[in-house]
Protein backbone atom coordinates (compact mmCIF):
# COMPACT_ATOMS: atom_id res chain seq x y z
CA UNK A 1 0.00 0.00 0.00
CA UNK A 2 2.07 3.14 -1.44
CA UNK A 3 1.86 6.37 1.55
CA UNK A 4 0.19 9.23 0.03
CA UNK A 5 2.58 12.13 -0.17
CA UNK A 6 1.72 15.56 0.95
CA UNK A 7 1.26 17.99 -1.68
CA UNK A 8 4.19 20.37 -2.28
CA UNK A 9 3.56 23.94 -1.12
CA UNK A 10 3.84 26.60 -3.51
CA UNK A 11 5.96 29.53 -2.84
CA UNK A 12 3.96 32.67 -2.46
CA UNK A 13 5.31 35.74 -3.98
CA UNK A 14 4.28 39.47 -3.29
CA UNK A 15 4.02 41.83 -0.26
CA UNK A 16 4.27 40.63 3.41
CA UNK A 17 0.83 40.45 5.03
CA UNK A 18 2.42 42.23 8.11
CA UNK A 19 1.15 46.24 8.76
CA UNK A 20 4.95 46.26 10.53
CA UNK A 21 6.36 44.61 7.21
CA UNK A 22 4.39 46.50 4.66
CA UNK A 23 5.35 49.79 6.12
CA UNK A 24 9.03 49.34 6.37
CA UNK A 25 8.87 48.35 2.79
CA UNK A 26 7.47 51.35 1.34
CA UNK A 27 9.45 53.77 4.23
CA UNK A 28 12.56 52.33 2.68
CA UNK A 29 11.44 52.42 -1.46
CA UNK A 30 10.35 56.04 -0.73
CA UNK A 31 13.56 56.59 1.46
CA UNK A 32 15.68 55.16 -1.34
CA UNK A 33 13.81 56.56 -3.82
CA UNK A 34 13.61 59.92 -2.94
CA UNK A 35 17.95 59.86 -2.07
CA UNK A 36 17.94 58.79 -6.05
CA UNK A 37 16.17 61.99 -7.01
CA UNK A 38 17.59 64.11 -4.82
CA UNK A 39 21.46 62.66 -6.09
CA UNK A 40 20.21 63.03 -9.36
CA UNK A 41 18.81 66.37 -9.36
CA UNK A 42 22.37 67.55 -7.71
CA UNK A 43 24.55 65.91 -10.08
CA UNK A 44 22.59 67.40 -12.57
CA UNK A 45 23.50 71.58 -12.03
CA UNK A 46 26.92 70.23 -10.07
CA UNK A 47 27.87 69.43 -14.30
CA UNK A 48 26.69 72.44 -15.77
CA UNK A 49 28.85 74.77 -12.29
CA UNK A 50 31.68 72.91 -13.08
CA UNK A 51 31.35 73.98 -16.95
CA UNK A 52 30.64 77.00 -15.98
CA UNK A 53 33.63 77.63 -13.50
CA UNK A 54 35.65 76.11 -16.00
CA UNK A 55 34.68 78.73 -19.00
CA UNK A 56 35.00 81.84 -16.08
CA UNK A 57 38.63 80.43 -15.26
CA UNK A 58 39.24 80.18 -19.05
CA UNK A 59 38.05 83.84 -19.75
CA UNK A 60 39.83 85.03 -16.85
CA UNK A 61 43.10 83.59 -17.96
CA UNK A 62 42.69 85.25 -21.43
CA UNK A 63 41.71 88.66 -19.93
CA UNK A 64 45.02 88.53 -17.49
CA UNK A 65 46.69 87.59 -20.56
CA UNK A 66 45.28 90.65 -23.03
CA UNK A 67 45.82 92.72 -20.33
CA UNK A 68 49.48 92.84 -20.26
CA UNK A 69 51.03 95.98 -23.04
CA UNK A 70 54.25 93.78 -24.31
CA UNK A 71 52.12 90.98 -24.98
CA UNK A 72 50.51 93.26 -27.74
CA UNK A 73 53.47 94.98 -28.56
CA UNK A 74 55.41 91.94 -29.47
CA UNK A 75 52.78 90.94 -31.28
CA UNK A 76 52.79 94.05 -33.26
CA UNK A 77 57.02 94.43 -33.19
CA UNK A 78 57.90 90.68 -33.53
CA UNK A 79 57.15 87.80 -36.04
CA UNK A 80 55.54 84.57 -35.33
CA UNK A 81 58.11 82.33 -33.76
CA UNK A 82 58.74 79.17 -31.42
CA UNK A 83 61.20 81.06 -29.83
CA UNK A 84 59.27 84.59 -30.13
CA UNK A 85 58.51 86.68 -27.12
CA UNK A 86 54.94 86.16 -27.57
CA UNK A 87 55.65 82.34 -27.72
CA UNK A 88 57.77 82.43 -24.49
CA UNK A 89 55.39 84.58 -22.09
CA UNK A 90 52.28 82.56 -23.50
CA UNK A 91 53.69 79.24 -21.95
CA UNK A 92 55.03 81.03 -18.91
CA UNK A 93 51.23 81.93 -18.10
CA UNK A 94 50.12 78.52 -19.47
CA UNK A 95 52.74 76.86 -17.12
CA UNK A 96 51.69 79.24 -13.99
CA UNK A 97 47.92 78.51 -14.48
CA UNK A 98 47.81 75.10 -15.50
CA UNK A 99 45.75 76.31 -18.62
CA UNK A 100 45.42 73.88 -21.56
CA UNK A 101 46.68 76.03 -23.87
CA UNK A 102 47.04 79.81 -24.52
CA UNK A 103 47.13 80.87 -27.78
CA UNK A 104 47.79 84.62 -29.34
CA UNK A 105 46.45 85.64 -32.69
CA UNK A 106 46.69 88.80 -34.90
CA UNK A 107 43.51 89.91 -36.27
CA UNK A 108 43.87 87.57 -39.13
CA UNK A 109 43.67 84.67 -37.02
CA UNK A 110 47.46 83.73 -37.31
CA UNK A 111 48.12 82.43 -34.57
CA UNK A 112 51.66 83.73 -32.37
CA UNK A 113 51.92 80.88 -29.91
CA UNK A 114 50.41 77.47 -29.39
CA UNK A 115 51.40 74.53 -26.64
CA UNK A 116 52.25 72.58 -30.04
CA UNK A 117 54.98 74.49 -31.86
CA UNK A 118 54.02 73.22 -35.56
CA UNK A 119 50.67 75.36 -35.01
CA UNK A 120 52.41 78.39 -34.74
CA UNK A 121 51.87 80.44 -38.12
CA UNK A 122 49.08 78.87 -38.94
CA UNK A 123 45.20 79.88 -38.17
CA UNK A 124 43.37 78.84 -35.68
CA UNK A 125 41.01 75.94 -35.82
CA UNK A 126 37.60 77.72 -34.52
CA UNK A 127 36.24 81.33 -35.99
CA UNK A 128 37.56 83.72 -34.00
CA UNK A 129 35.17 86.67 -35.03
CA UNK A 130 33.30 87.36 -32.09
CA UNK A 131 36.43 87.90 -29.78
CA UNK A 132 38.10 90.33 -32.83
CA UNK A 133 34.73 91.98 -33.00
CA UNK A 134 35.43 93.01 -29.40
CA UNK A 135 33.27 90.49 -27.31
CA UNK A 136 34.24 88.38 -24.94
CA UNK A 137 33.42 84.88 -25.32
CA UNK A 138 32.93 81.97 -23.06
CA UNK A 139 31.96 78.79 -24.39
CA UNK A 140 32.10 74.63 -24.49
CA UNK A 141 34.33 73.73 -27.81
CA UNK A 142 36.19 70.87 -29.88
CA UNK A 143 39.53 72.40 -31.47
CA UNK A 144 43.19 70.49 -32.84
CA UNK A 145 43.53 69.61 -29.08
CA UNK A 146 40.33 68.16 -28.43
CA UNK A 147 37.20 69.53 -26.22
CA UNK A 148 37.99 72.10 -24.23
CA UNK A 149 36.17 75.30 -21.86
CA UNK A 150 37.53 78.37 -23.93
CA UNK A 151 37.40 81.60 -23.23
CA UNK A 152 38.22 84.38 -25.83
CA UNK A 153 39.01 88.31 -25.06
CA UNK A 154 40.50 90.68 -27.99
CA UNK A 155 43.83 91.94 -27.85
CA UNK A 156 44.14 95.93 -27.81
CA UNK A 157 47.10 98.06 -28.41
CA UNK A 158 47.79 101.05 -26.04
CA UNK A 159 45.63 103.01 -28.49
CA UNK A 160 42.66 100.95 -27.44
CA UNK A 161 43.00 99.09 -31.07
CA UNK A 162 41.68 95.71 -31.44
CA UNK A 163 44.74 93.88 -32.94
CA UNK A 164 44.32 90.31 -31.99
CA UNK A 165 42.67 88.22 -29.72
CA UNK A 166 44.20 85.81 -26.68
CA UNK A 167 42.22 82.17 -26.79
CA UNK A 168 42.27 80.50 -23.50
CA UNK A 169 41.57 76.37 -22.97
CA UNK A 170 41.08 74.45 -20.01
CA UNK A 171 40.72 70.97 -20.56
CA UNK A 172 37.21 69.20 -20.19
CA UNK A 173 38.43 66.14 -19.20
CA UNK A 174 39.80 67.92 -15.78
CA UNK A 175 36.48 68.89 -15.44
CA UNK A 176 35.16 65.67 -15.53
CA UNK A 177 36.92 64.38 -13.58
CA UNK A 178 36.50 66.91 -11.20
CA UNK A 179 32.89 65.72 -11.44
CA UNK A 180 33.91 61.79 -11.27
CA UNK A 181 36.35 62.62 -8.11
CA UNK A 182 32.47 64.23 -6.37
CA UNK A 183 30.35 61.80 -7.21
CA UNK A 184 31.51 59.20 -4.15
CA UNK A 185 31.65 62.23 -1.51
CA UNK A 186 27.96 62.71 -3.22
CA UNK A 187 27.18 59.23 -2.78
CA UNK A 188 28.52 58.89 0.62
CA UNK A 189 26.22 61.71 1.64
CA UNK A 190 23.43 60.32 -0.13
CA UNK A 191 23.97 56.71 1.51
CA UNK A 192 24.46 58.44 5.15
CA UNK A 193 20.85 59.81 4.54
CA UNK A 194 19.63 56.52 3.06
CA UNK A 195 20.68 54.85 6.19
CA UNK A 196 19.41 57.70 8.83
CA UNK A 197 16.37 57.19 6.53
CA UNK A 198 16.45 53.20 6.85
CA UNK A 199 16.89 53.83 10.67
CA UNK A 200 13.91 56.03 10.47
CA UNK A 201 11.80 54.04 8.71
CA UNK A 202 12.28 51.15 11.28
CA UNK A 203 11.52 53.32 14.07
CA UNK A 204 8.27 54.37 13.22
CA UNK A 205 7.11 50.65 11.69
CA UNK A 206 8.36 49.35 14.92
CA UNK A 207 6.32 52.34 17.08
CA UNK A 208 3.29 51.28 13.74
CA UNK A 209 4.05 47.57 14.89
CA UNK A 210 3.37 48.18 18.85
CA UNK A 211 -0.37 50.47 18.43
CA UNK A 212 -1.35 47.68 15.74
CA UNK A 213 -0.32 44.78 17.95
CA UNK A 214 1.50 43.03 14.97
CA UNK A 215 -1.71 42.80 13.02
CA UNK A 216 -2.04 42.59 9.02
CA UNK A 217 -4.20 45.38 7.42
CA UNK A 218 -6.84 42.13 6.40
CA UNK A 219 -6.76 42.10 9.95
CA UNK A 220 -7.17 45.33 11.09
CA UNK A 221 -10.06 45.57 8.36
CA UNK A 222 -11.84 42.75 9.88
CA UNK A 223 -11.43 43.96 13.09
CA UNK A 224 -13.00 47.56 12.36
CA UNK A 225 -16.00 45.40 10.65
CA UNK A 226 -16.64 43.36 13.15
CA UNK A 227 -16.16 46.52 15.84
CA UNK A 228 -19.32 48.11 13.68
CA UNK A 229 -21.05 45.59 13.94
CA UNK A 230 -20.71 44.98 17.64
CA UNK A 231 -21.07 48.60 18.49
CA UNK A 232 -24.44 48.75 16.61
CA UNK A 233 -25.76 45.48 17.51
CA UNK A 234 -25.24 45.56 21.08
CA UNK A 235 -28.16 46.69 23.50
CA UNK A 236 -25.89 49.02 25.86
CA UNK A 237 -25.32 52.48 25.10
CA UNK A 238 -21.31 52.78 24.06
CA UNK A 239 -19.89 56.51 24.28
CA UNK A 240 -15.85 56.82 23.56
CA UNK A 241 -14.29 59.79 24.24
CA UNK A 242 -10.54 61.05 23.20
CA UNK A 243 -7.99 62.42 25.31
CA UNK A 244 -9.57 66.04 25.18
CA UNK A 245 -12.70 64.71 26.53
CA UNK A 246 -14.13 65.31 23.56
CA UNK A 247 -16.96 62.90 22.10
CA UNK A 248 -15.20 60.20 19.75
CA UNK A 249 -17.87 57.86 19.09
CA UNK A 250 -21.59 56.65 19.83
CA UNK A 251 -23.11 53.73 18.88
CA UNK A 252 -27.46 53.56 17.70
CA UNK A 253 -28.05 52.62 21.96
CA UNK A 254 -26.14 55.42 23.13
CA UNK A 255 -27.76 58.09 20.62
CA UNK A 256 -31.37 56.80 21.66
CA UNK A 257 -30.59 56.88 25.28
CA UNK A 258 -29.09 60.44 25.48
CA UNK A 259 -31.79 61.67 22.56
CA UNK A 260 -28.88 62.72 20.90
CA UNK A 261 -27.73 62.65 17.65
CA UNK A 262 -24.13 62.29 15.48
CA UNK A 263 -23.66 66.08 15.73
CA UNK A 264 -22.36 65.33 19.72
CA UNK A 265 -19.67 63.82 17.89
CA UNK A 266 -16.23 66.31 18.40
CA UNK A 267 -17.75 67.82 21.01
CA UNK A 268 -17.65 67.56 25.25
CA UNK A 269 -20.10 66.04 26.99
CA UNK A 270 -21.05 69.00 28.67
CA UNK A 271 -21.89 70.46 24.95
CA UNK A 272 -23.88 67.76 23.67
CA UNK A 273 -26.03 66.94 26.81
CA UNK A 274 -25.48 70.23 28.91
CA UNK A 275 -24.67 70.64 32.56
CA UNK A 276 -25.77 67.60 35.30
CA UNK A 277 -25.13 64.33 36.28
CA UNK A 278 -25.20 63.09 32.90
CA UNK A 279 -22.22 64.98 31.59
CA UNK A 280 -20.21 64.79 35.14
CA UNK A 281 -20.12 60.68 35.22
CA UNK A 282 -19.08 60.78 30.78
CA UNK A 283 -16.50 63.00 31.56
CA UNK A 284 -14.97 61.44 34.66
CA UNK A 285 -15.74 64.20 37.67
CA UNK A 286 -17.84 61.44 39.17
CA UNK A 287 -15.98 58.06 39.79
CA UNK A 288 -17.31 55.05 40.59
CA UNK A 289 -19.46 51.49 39.24
CA UNK A 290 -22.76 51.53 38.52
CA UNK A 291 -23.15 55.11 38.60
CA UNK A 292 -27.05 56.44 38.90
CA UNK A 293 -27.93 58.63 36.49
CA UNK A 294 -31.35 60.18 34.51
CA UNK A 295 -31.78 61.56 31.32
CA UNK A 296 -34.98 62.49 30.35
CA UNK A 297 -37.40 60.52 31.64
CA UNK A 298 -34.73 57.33 31.49
CA UNK A 299 -32.82 55.90 34.49
CA UNK A 300 -29.52 54.81 33.12
CA UNK A 301 -26.25 53.06 34.92
CA UNK A 302 -23.53 54.31 33.60
CA UNK A 303 -19.54 52.50 33.57
CA UNK A 304 -16.64 54.70 32.73
CA UNK A 305 -13.61 52.76 31.95
CA UNK A 306 -10.42 54.99 31.26
CA UNK A 307 -8.12 53.99 27.86
CA UNK A 308 -4.30 53.62 27.20
CA UNK A 309 -4.40 57.07 24.95
CA UNK A 310 -5.82 58.87 27.69
CA UNK A 311 -9.25 58.95 26.53
CA UNK A 312 -12.10 56.86 28.13
CA UNK A 313 -15.12 54.30 27.08
CA UNK A 314 -18.34 54.54 28.90
CA UNK A 315 -21.19 52.51 28.60
CA UNK A 316 -25.16 53.20 29.30
CA UNK A 317 -27.70 50.60 30.68
CA UNK A 318 -31.24 51.44 30.68
CA UNK A 319 -32.72 50.97 33.87
CA UNK A 320 -36.26 52.35 33.22
CA UNK A 321 -38.31 49.29 33.13
CA UNK A 322 -36.46 47.59 36.50
CA UNK A 323 -36.57 50.75 38.20
CA UNK A 324 -40.66 51.08 37.37
CA UNK A 325 -40.61 47.53 38.83
CA UNK A 326 -38.52 47.54 41.79
CA UNK A 327 -41.31 51.16 42.81
CA UNK A 328 -44.33 48.69 42.20
CA UNK A 329 -42.74 46.40 44.10
CA UNK A 330 -41.89 49.05 46.56
CA UNK A 331 -45.38 49.57 46.66
CA UNK A 332 -46.95 46.29 46.36
CA UNK A 333 -44.89 45.43 49.80
CA UNK A 334 -45.74 48.34 51.27
CA UNK A 335 -49.27 47.78 50.32
CA UNK A 336 -49.28 43.91 51.34
CA UNK A 337 -47.75 44.99 55.13
CA UNK A 338 -51.05 47.56 55.17
CA UNK A 339 -52.94 44.31 54.29
CA UNK A 340 -51.49 42.24 56.99
CA UNK A 341 -52.14 44.74 59.66
CA UNK A 342 -55.49 45.70 58.41
CA UNK A 343 -55.80 41.77 58.55
CA UNK A 344 -54.73 41.73 61.78
CA UNK A 345 -56.79 45.27 63.02
CA UNK A 346 -60.15 43.62 61.55
CA UNK A 347 -59.67 40.34 62.81
CA UNK A 348 -59.54 41.96 66.57
CA UNK A 349 -62.27 44.59 65.78
CA UNK A 350 -64.55 41.64 65.01
CA UNK A 351 -63.58 39.58 68.05
CA UNK A 352 -64.11 42.67 69.85
CA UNK A 353 -67.92 42.64 67.66
CA UNK A 354 -68.37 39.22 68.72
CA UNK A 355 -67.72 39.88 72.71
CA UNK A 356 -70.13 42.30 72.38
CA UNK A 357 -72.90 40.05 70.78
CA UNK A 358 -72.28 37.32 73.17
CA UNK A 359 -72.97 39.98 76.02
CA UNK A 360 -76.00 41.12 74.41
CA UNK A 361 -74.55 44.26 74.37
CA UNK A 362 -76.56 45.57 71.08
CA UNK A 363 -76.26 49.18 71.35
CA UNK A 364 -72.44 49.17 72.14
CA UNK A 365 -72.10 46.55 69.18
CA UNK A 366 -74.29 49.23 67.13
CA UNK A 367 -72.30 52.23 68.08
CA UNK A 368 -68.63 50.07 67.79
CA UNK A 369 -69.32 49.33 64.42
CA UNK A 370 -70.48 52.93 63.44
CA UNK A 371 -67.13 54.50 64.57
CA UNK A 372 -64.97 52.18 62.62
CA UNK A 373 -66.77 52.49 59.22
CA UNK A 374 -67.08 56.16 60.07
CA UNK A 375 -63.48 56.99 60.87
CA UNK A 376 -62.82 55.44 56.89
CA UNK A 377 -65.59 56.94 55.56
CA UNK A 378 -64.59 60.47 57.16
CA UNK A 379 -61.36 60.04 55.17
CA UNK A 380 -61.97 59.55 51.81
CA UNK A 381 -64.84 61.81 51.93
CA UNK A 382 -62.16 64.41 53.19
CA UNK A 383 -60.07 64.02 50.59
CA UNK A 384 -62.25 63.92 47.48
CA UNK A 385 -64.22 67.10 49.10
CA UNK A 386 -60.68 68.61 48.48
CA UNK A 387 -59.52 66.69 45.52
CA UNK A 388 -61.30 66.34 42.42
CA UNK A 389 -59.39 64.69 40.77
CA UNK A 390 -60.47 60.50 40.82
CA UNK A 391 -56.57 59.26 40.25
CA UNK A 392 -54.95 61.50 43.15
CA UNK A 393 -57.55 61.40 45.59
CA UNK A 394 -57.47 57.02 44.77
CA UNK A 395 -53.36 57.54 45.68
CA UNK A 396 -54.08 59.86 49.04
CA UNK A 397 -56.53 57.85 50.57
CA UNK A 398 -54.72 54.97 50.15
CA UNK A 399 -51.49 56.27 51.67
CA UNK A 400 -54.03 57.41 54.39
CA UNK A 401 -54.28 54.18 55.42
CA UNK A 402 -50.51 53.49 54.91
CA UNK A 403 -49.67 56.07 56.79
CA UNK A 404 -51.86 54.85 59.54
CA UNK A 405 -50.80 51.23 59.39
CA UNK A 406 -47.55 52.87 59.92
CA UNK A 407 -48.64 54.78 63.22
CA UNK A 408 -48.13 58.13 61.21
CA UNK A 409 -50.77 60.49 60.93
CA UNK A 410 -51.41 61.74 57.57
CA UNK A 411 -53.17 65.24 57.09
CA UNK A 412 -54.50 66.75 54.20
CA UNK A 413 -54.23 70.70 54.56
CA UNK A 414 -57.57 73.01 55.04
CA UNK A 415 -56.01 75.26 52.28
CA UNK A 416 -56.15 72.29 49.67
CA UNK A 417 -58.37 72.39 46.80
CA UNK A 418 -57.59 71.23 43.21
CA UNK A 419 -60.42 70.75 40.48
CA UNK A 420 -60.68 67.93 38.24
CA UNK A 421 -59.04 69.69 35.23
CA UNK A 422 -55.53 68.45 35.45
CA UNK A 423 -53.58 68.29 32.02
CA UNK A 424 -51.14 65.48 33.22
CA UNK A 425 -52.51 63.56 36.40
CA UNK A 426 -50.08 61.03 36.37
CA UNK A 427 -47.24 63.31 36.15
CA UNK A 428 -48.76 64.67 39.70
CA UNK A 429 -49.49 60.96 41.22
CA UNK A 430 -45.83 60.66 40.78
CA UNK A 431 -44.44 63.70 42.69
CA UNK A 432 -46.98 63.50 45.16
CA UNK A 433 -45.70 59.60 45.22
CA UNK A 434 -42.69 59.80 45.62
CA UNK A 435 -42.92 63.10 48.20
CA UNK A 436 -45.58 61.39 50.08
CA UNK A 437 -43.45 58.18 50.40
CA UNK A 438 -40.00 60.13 51.24
CA UNK A 439 -42.14 62.30 54.33
CA UNK A 440 -43.76 58.93 55.63
CA UNK A 441 -39.94 57.36 55.51
CA UNK A 442 -38.73 59.85 56.99
CA UNK A 443 -40.87 60.29 60.53
CA UNK A 444 -41.05 56.69 60.92
CA UNK A 445 -40.80 55.18 64.69
CA UNK A 446 -41.23 58.61 65.97
CA UNK A 447 -43.52 59.75 68.70
CA UNK A 448 -46.57 62.07 67.07
CA UNK A 449 -45.17 61.56 63.95
CA UNK A 450 -47.15 63.58 61.18
CA UNK A 451 -47.39 64.82 57.59
CA UNK A 452 -49.57 67.24 56.00
CA UNK A 453 -50.31 67.29 52.35
CA UNK A 454 -51.42 70.55 50.92
CA UNK A 455 -52.83 70.65 47.26
CA UNK A 456 -53.54 74.17 45.60
CA UNK A 457 -54.58 75.69 42.20
CA UNK A 458 -53.73 79.21 41.59
CA UNK A 459 -54.95 79.86 38.49
CA UNK A 460 -53.48 77.31 36.19
CA UNK A 461 -50.63 76.83 38.34
CA UNK A 462 -50.67 73.90 40.66
CA UNK A 463 -48.75 74.03 44.33
CA UNK A 464 -47.90 71.00 46.10
CA UNK A 465 -46.79 71.30 49.64
CA UNK A 466 -45.34 68.12 51.64
CA UNK A 467 -44.71 69.01 55.37
CA UNK A 468 -43.35 66.20 58.07
CA UNK A 469 -42.45 66.19 61.66
CA UNK A 470 -39.02 64.41 60.67
CA UNK A 471 -35.81 65.29 61.30
CA UNK A 472 -35.46 68.08 58.22
CA UNK A 473 -32.72 68.21 55.89
CA UNK A 474 -29.81 70.50 56.88
CA UNK A 475 -28.78 73.39 54.44
CA UNK A 476 -26.43 72.18 53.06
CA UNK A 477 -28.09 69.10 51.49
CA UNK A 478 -31.35 70.65 50.29
CA UNK A 479 -30.20 70.61 46.87
CA UNK A 480 -28.20 67.37 46.71
CA UNK A 481 -31.37 65.69 48.10
CA UNK A 482 -32.88 66.05 44.06
CA UNK A 483 -29.31 65.04 42.68
CA UNK A 484 -29.57 61.36 40.89
CA UNK A 485 -28.15 58.61 43.06
CA UNK A 486 -27.75 60.79 46.29
CA UNK A 487 -29.62 59.12 49.28
CA UNK A 488 -29.31 59.30 52.88
CA UNK A 489 -31.31 55.65 53.24
CA UNK A 490 -30.00 52.07 52.63
CA UNK A 491 -30.60 50.59 48.78
CA UNK A 492 -33.72 48.68 48.67
CA UNK A 493 -33.10 44.96 47.87
CA UNK A 494 -33.77 45.32 44.15
CA UNK A 495 -30.97 48.25 43.29
CA UNK A 496 -30.43 51.59 43.87
CA UNK A 497 -31.76 54.58 45.45
CA UNK A 498 -31.59 58.13 44.89
CA UNK A 499 -34.06 58.50 41.76
CA UNK A 500 -37.71 59.74 43.32
CA UNK A 501 -36.16 63.50 44.15
CA UNK A 502 -34.61 64.04 41.38
CA UNK A 503 -38.01 62.57 38.77
CA UNK A 504 -39.83 65.27 40.97
CA UNK A 505 -37.48 68.08 39.83
CA UNK A 506 -37.15 66.87 36.44
CA UNK A 507 -40.97 66.76 35.85
CA UNK A 508 -41.62 70.03 37.59
CA UNK A 509 -38.57 71.93 35.57
CA UNK A 510 -39.86 70.04 31.78
CA UNK A 511 -43.67 72.18 33.07
CA UNK A 512 -41.50 75.15 33.51
CA UNK A 513 -41.45 74.92 37.42
CA UNK A 514 -39.59 74.09 40.12
CA UNK A 515 -39.21 71.89 43.40
CA UNK A 516 -37.38 72.84 46.38
CA UNK A 517 -37.18 72.03 49.85
CA UNK A 518 -36.72 74.20 53.00
CA UNK A 519 -37.56 73.63 56.85
CA UNK A 520 -40.89 73.63 57.75
CA UNK A 521 -42.89 75.60 60.79
CA UNK A 522 -41.59 73.38 63.84
CA UNK A 523 -39.27 71.49 62.33
CA UNK A 524 -38.93 68.82 59.99
CA UNK A 525 -38.85 69.30 55.84
CA UNK A 526 -41.42 71.27 53.63
CA UNK A 527 -40.81 70.25 49.79
CA UNK A 528 -42.99 72.82 47.35
CA UNK A 529 -43.48 72.25 44.01
CA UNK A 530 -45.07 74.65 41.61
CA UNK A 531 -46.46 72.89 38.17
CA UNK A 532 -47.07 76.12 35.89
CA UNK A 533 -50.05 75.30 33.20
CA UNK A 534 -50.66 72.01 34.95
CA UNK A 535 -54.61 72.74 35.01
CA UNK A 536 -56.81 73.35 32.16
CA UNK A 537 -59.27 76.16 31.23
CA UNK A 538 -58.47 79.39 32.80
CA UNK A 539 -61.83 80.05 34.87
CA UNK A 540 -60.75 78.40 37.65
CA UNK A 541 -61.39 79.93 41.29
CA UNK A 542 -58.05 80.64 43.31
CA UNK A 543 -59.48 78.62 46.27
CA UNK A 544 -57.68 79.38 48.70
CA UNK A 545 -59.99 77.41 51.36
CA UNK A 546 -62.32 74.72 51.20
CA UNK A 547 -66.22 75.12 51.99
CA UNK A 548 -67.36 74.19 55.20
CA UNK A 549 -68.35 70.77 55.93
CA UNK A 550 -72.29 70.37 56.82
CA UNK A 551 -72.94 70.29 60.65
CA UNK A 552 -74.21 66.64 61.61
CA UNK A 553 -77.42 66.81 63.12
CA UNK A 554 -77.81 67.07 67.24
Amino acid sequence: MSRSTPPARRLRLGLPRRMFSQVLLMQLAIAAGVTVLATGLFLAPLSNQLDDQAMRRALAIAQTTAAQPQIAKDLQTTPYSVDGPVQKEAERIRKATKAEYIVIMNKDGVRWSHTDPEEIGGKVSTDPARALAGEQVMEIDEGTLGRSARGKVPLRDSDGNIIGAVSVGIAYDSVRARLIHAIPGLLAYAGGALAVGALAAWLISRRVQRQTRDLAFSDISALLAEREAMLHGIREGVVALDRTGRVRLLNDEAQRLLSIGDEAVGRSPDEALGAGRTADVLAGRVTGTDLLTVRGQRVLIANRMPTDDGGAVATLRDRTELEQLGRELDSTRGLIDALRAQDHEHANRMHTLLGLLELEMYDDAVEFVGEVVGDHRATAEQVTEKIKDPLLAALLVGKATVAAERGVALWISDRTWLPDRLIDPRGIVTVVGNLVDNALDAVGGKPHARVEVELRAEGRTAVLRVRDTGPGIPAEQRELVFTEGWSTKKPPAHGKRGIGLSLVRRLAERQGGSAAVTEADGGGAEFVVVLPEALAGDDLEPALTVPAAPEEES
